[in-house]
């Protein structure tokens, strides 16, 4: 029986991550997951790409994304009401970021683990960082625990740690990217049903100690090794999706199949695989 073994969310686009107990999912998701996230002075995107070290600081807000609570590993906290200040829209992979830029202490706090002066905006519309022409894209990602261990397999490590590719939902019980199976098709989970569209194509962030923001682990490279990569230069993890039924999604809850993909698209998806 295959379960859910763990949630995460992130307030703050690259900051640590939350494990709740339970999720609500709209059809945008998590309301406050990357509600946030930061920028520098010319609005390019501050990541953990350019900034590992963002992992270390912790962060919440409500589902309306009216307060933000920032937490730091000398046991500071900065918390309070979010006051929005002027309007800005920013580039993130070929999705346009329409929000406002946060007015208060946060930035100043977080500037000594992005290591250059930053900005901390607010999107406009839950799902934030996802909305593509008018709707959120991907609003779910998922990883079993059969994939992590065929990637510890092949990277010779006892085990890797899922958080490193920042996962909506982990699950247990699951064999080798038995999940890949789901993609065209539909699962449900708690009261919540999803339908995943498309294999999660992994960037340098994975290589990341998922505490520290080191680089510790040559990840792509191992999925190379032992999957491939896509025609499209895709290094593919894990799978991503929408919501097609909102509900509440818990740790423990039970994953069931409702509908594979019909046998023609199980086709091409098996050709697709074959492909890596």
């Amino acid at each position: 029986m295959i379960r859910v073994r763990r949630l995460s969310v992130a307030p703050v686009r690259s900051l640590g991550l939350l494990h709740p107990e339970s999720i609500e999912l709209s059809e945008s998701g998590v309301l406050e997951d990357r509600r946030f996230f930061l920028v520098d002075d010319q609005d390019h995107l501050v990541d953990r790409l350019v900034a590992g070290g963002l992992v270390r600081v912790g962060s919440w807000t409500d589902p309306e994304a009216t307060r933000l609570r920032l937490a730091f590993p000398d046991g500071a906290v900065v918390d309070g009401p979010v006051e929005r200040g002027e309007p800005i829209e920013v580039s993130i992979h070929k999705r346009v970021a329409v929000g406002h830029v946060v007015v208060g202490p946060w930035a100043a706090a977080i500037e000594p683990f992005a290591g250059r002066r930053v900005r901390v905006i607010r999107c406009d519309a839950p799902g934030g960082t996802r909305v593509k022409e008018g709707r959120v894209r991907n609003a779910v990602s998922l990883v079993s625990d059969g994939s992590l261990r065929r990637l510890a397999s092949a990277a010779g490590r006892p085990d890797v740690d899922a958080r490193r590719f920042r996962m909506l939902i982990e699950v247990d019980g699951a064999t080798a990217h038995e999940e890949d199976g789901w993609i065209g098709g539909r699962i449900a989970v708690g009261s919540a049903e999803l339908a995943f569209t498309k294999g999660v194509d992994r960037c340098a962030i994975t290589t990341q100690d998922p505490d520290t923001g080191l680089r510790d682990l040559d990840t792509l490279r191992t999925i190379i090794e032992y999957r491939g990569i896509t025609d499209d230069r895709e290094v593919l993890f894990g799978i991503r999706g929408e919501v097609t039924r909102p509900g509440r999604v818990s740790v423990g809850d039970e994953v069931r199949v409702v509908e594979l993909a019909d046998p023609a698209t199980r086709r091409a998806l098996a050709d697709a695989s074959a492909s890596l």
